[in-house]
């Protein structure tokens, strides 16, 4: 099974503190990967610095996805290139709706991806379909991003945004905090029938990770990998 995310030697530091050493980690093309660690083990740092959050520094190592060195890269090149941020806390965006964010980035995508404009037709008609397969309500979709929205709604959101961009790399930080389940269920079941997808994810939870079947595991510990 070849690779499509490949760490090596990653070194990140934030305002001058080293929080990642030497970070090695191999992910498999439609694996369903699960890093695990106790609290403040780097988790949260190391899945943010692969989307290239700019709060932290990548001091020495490399990022490469598919193939290609993605650790100069922006957030946003990154997004287009394929990886895909699921993360624990997004921030209320007053005044931008959810149909209005998901026609952008899914306009962003095609045109990256294909050199084409995305149609409205077409992006309502994928529209409707996904979220018709998730059963959120089309009310959702005229309300600000996240105002006013559970913790289990917003991660059918993200799950709906998921679906919609059908990243090559997904990673999902604690996809499952907040969440009951019957919409844990749900991540669960969108992760296992997304096969051209692959999944990084984070869960504390026993349940759940049971549900999603990882493929690989990784541990973290003090912001280094644990050999096992």
């Amino acid at each position: 099974m070849t690779t499509i995310l490949e760490i090596k030697n990653l070194n990140v530091s934030m305002d001058g503190k080293e929080l990642l050493h030497d970070v090695n980690l191999n992910v498999a093309r439609g694996a369903r990967h699960l890093l695990r660690g106790h609290n403040g083990s780097g988790k949260s740092t190391l899945v943010a610095t692969i989307a290239g959050d700019p709060m932290y520094t990548v001091t020495a190592g490399q990022i490469i996805l598919d193939g290609r060195d993605v650790t100069g890269e922006n957030a946003t090149t990154r997004a287009l290139m394929g990886i895909f941020l699921g993360a624990q806390n997004v921030p209320e965006i007053p005044g931008l709706t959810v149909l209005s964010f998901l026609k952008h980035s899914i306009a962003a995508h095609t045109h990256f991806n294909t050199g084409k404009d995305l149609s409205m037709g077409e992006f309502l008609t994928r529209l409707e379909s996904v979220r018709a397969q998730l059963d959120i309500p089309k009310e959702w979709l005229n309300r600000c991003i996240n105002v006013g929205f559970s913790g289990g709604e917003r991660k059918r959101l993200m799950l709906l945004r998921l679906m919609l961009t059908a990243p090559r790399l997904a990673i999902l930080d604690e996809p499952d905090s907040g969440a009951d389940a019957a919409t844990k269920k749900q991540i669960a079941d969108v992760i296992t029938q997304m096969p051209d997808t692959t999944f990084l994810f984070i869960s504390h939870q026993d349940d759940f990770t049971a549900a999603v079947h990882p493929t690989q595991t990784t541990t973290l510990r003090a912001g280094s990998v644990v050999i096992e």
